[in-house]
């Protein structure tokens, strides 16, 4: 059977946009797009050192705001149309409690590889080795 509802969490890299496009081109059924910006501890960020405090989460929320917007723009130029959603928290408890909260019945995600312990990290990624691990649903990982 298919979807009736398909998330795509985006975190703006290649392969998050991958995915959107997958889902986009794939699944012909409402279309979420959620990026979660998660807190940080001292100031850190993956593009280097933030400000700490509320202008780091506002600078955080932007860049969400952004990515979300650009994946819209995205879906109208393949004649689809997407809702889009930004949270904070943790990313795989957040795409896991949207999945639970939201009827929704198939995720769509990027995939990464790292240098992390284990095999299915060094594949698809923290976030979607939790995600695929403990979605109630199917997922689709793009590489």
């Amino acid at each position: 059977m298919p979807p009736s509802h398909v998330l795509v969490p985006l975190d703006g890299s290649p392969l998050a946009d991958d995915a959107l496009v997958h889902a986009l081109e794939t699944f012909d059924c409402r279309t979420t797009v959620l990026n979660v910006v998660q807190p940080l501890d001292a100031g850190m960020s993956e593009g280097g050192v933030l400000e700490p405090g509320g202008d780091r989460l506002a600078a955080a929320r932007e860049r969400a705001e952004t990515l979300v917007d650009r994946a819209a723009r995205r879906a109208v130029e393949l004649d689809r149309e997407v809702a889009t959603v930004v949270e904070t928290g943790d990313p795989a408890e957040t795409i896991l409690a949207y999945v639970e909260s939201h009827d929704v019945d198939h995720v769509v995600m990027g995939g990464h590889g790292g240098t992390q312990d284990g095999l299915a990290r060094r594949l698809l990624g923290t976030v979607a080795t939790a995600v695929v691990g403990e979605a109630p649903v199917s997922v689709t990982v793009v590489r």
